[in-house]
């Protein structure tokens, strides 16, 4: 578990918006998050939905698919993208990479613009 997460074990409410920035890499369940941000999973929910319009669950992997195109873009791996934004499955990622931005991992990574920008 990352530092960040274990140093947030604390029994009052941290900044929602940050940690989940800072730890969406992290291989946690949403009951997960809700506890190291000092919340019960419906107050997480809660909570969210007064920073975004997506559920935590779509917001985490959309904020995971922006973070790989970046990468991507850089030359990186696939595989290696796959796994350091958070994800654990390379065929699952390709699959919703190639939905969310109508190229491949592996097009992405060699400098073809997305269809569907970011």
């Amino acid at each position: 578990m990352p530092d960040t997460v274990k140093n947030s074990r604390h029994n009052h409410k941290i900044d929602l918006g940050d940690f989940m920035e800072k730890n969406f890499r992290s291989d946690m369940s949403m009951t997960e998050f809700a506890q190291a941000t000092g919340r019960s999973l419906s107050t997480f929910k809660r909570d969210f939905k007064k920073l975004s319009t997506l559920s935590p669950e779509r917001w985490l992997t959309a904020r995971r698919l922006r973070a790989a195109f970046d990468l991507l873009k850089r030359g990186q791996r696939v595989s290696d993208v796959c796994f350091d934004v958070g994800f654990k499955n390379v065929s699952h990622f390709s699959a919703i990479f190639k939905k969310k931005f109508g190229i491949t991992p592996g097009e992405a990574r060699k400098g073809l613009m997305p269809i569907n920008p970011l």
